[in-house]
């Protein structure tokens, strides 16, 4: 039989996802109403979640939290102006594609590791202005700024999304709290970093697919920024890379729940006490899936370095400084062209032993 999957979509073969379904009890389920309650100055409750959430990203990288606090309908009202869009003729949603020259809007060509994701995406930021670089190149130093495109239909569209950043926003600063103080750093020692940040929202829609042992929705990769605050639908398809034995677990959806996974600028920052985890998202043949992650990424002129609090003269620093807006603009250069070689990762700054 030919294959009906076109082939910039296969995998190689050791990258395919296996049929069976590893769904593993799986990464830590946390519960944030301690934060959320009359009785958050419960200084027992308070030490016994910075505990669960330190160990979570330093055995898993990933963790699910409920009691989050975010009101639920702002999940549902993105969501349903996501689907009506995705629903959309493709001319349609093409007339707020994205360009290398704006990586914000509408894209279905996406690259991971050099092969394409079945998948297609809609970006956008909420702040006023974002600002990157406009080079990759070290010695550049033009800014650009990023503008959103946004749909005239449907038209709470623009309205739904900008509530859902603000909201979801909320709650990954207080889980970069907690990650500071599980790091036993002052609770605000990392926002100083985000003050003009490049953070944004996507929105990911999955179609069925007719082959889905040869493609996947995503590649294997790890989130570049510092944390990924991810709603997922009730499909599911998120497979997270189990650090103890390499397996490939499925993430089990749970209603109202959000996943959490630390990206490659924690792991710096934290000088390797906690690791970005690499994660896939499988297709199926039957279902649509929508998921829509909030990256939280730092201001674009931040230079990425361990914390000297976290140092030791038995542990020095693992990682030279980058750039962050350098580093953010050379991956998302490589979503517009297969490039020769894979694109910059935080190992490529790691100071030989």
């Amino acid at each position: 039989m030919g294959c009906m999957v076109d082939s910039t979509f296969i995998q190689a073969l050791e990258h395919r996802p296996k049929v069976s379904i590893v769904e593993a009890g799986g990464i830590p389920l946390i519960d944030l109403s301690t934060l959320n309650s009359s009785n958050s100055n419960d200084a027992e409750a308070l030490s016994g979640l910075i505990a669960e959430i330190g160990a979570a990203c330093k055995d898993w990288g990933f963790f699910q939290v409920i009691n989050h606090g975010v009101p639920l309908q702002l999940q549902e009202r993105i969501e349903s102006a996501a689907r009506k869009f995705f629903a959309l003729p493709l001319e349609e949603k093409c007339k707020v594609r994205r360009s290398e020259e704006n990586p914000l809007g509408y894209y279905d060509t996406e690259h991971t590791k050099n092969v394409r994701d079945w998948k297609e995406v809609f970006d956008f930021t909420w702040e006023e202005s974002t600002f990157i670089p406009a080079s990759h190149e070290p010695q550049g130093q033009e800014l650009k700024i990023l503008n959103n495109h946004w749909p005239h239909h449907p038209p709470e569209m623009r309205e739904a999304c900008i509530e859902y950043a603000h909201g979801v926003e909320k709650l990954a600063y207080k889980l970069l709290e907690l990650i500071s103080l599980s790091l036993n750093l002052p609770a605000d020692r990392l926002k100083g970093f985000f003050k003009g940040q490049t953070s944004f929202v996507r929105l990911n829609h999955y179609p069925p697919c007719p082959e889905p042992q040869l493609a996947l929705g995503v590649g294997r990769h790890k989130d570049a920024g510092a944390l990924t605050v991810l709603a997922q639908d009730d499909v599911g398809g998120l497979e997270v890379k189990r650090k103890a034995d390499g397996e490939w677990v499925r993430v089990k959806p749970i209603p109202n729940s959000y996943i959490i996974n630390v990206g490659d600028t924690i792991q710096v920052w934290s000088n390797d006490k906690y690791e970005s985890v690499e994660h896939r998202v499988v297709v199926n043949s039957q279902k649509e899936r929508l998921s829509i992650p909030f990256f939280l990424n730092p201001a674009y002129s931040v230079m990425v370095k361990p914390l000297e609090e976290l140092l030791q003269e038995h542990d020095p620093p693992k990682y030279k400084e980058y750039n962050w807006g350098r580093f953010l603009k050379s991956r998302k250069d490589s979503n517009f062209k297969k490039l020769g070689v894979e694109n910059v990762q935080i190992y490529h700054f790691r100071v030989a032993e």
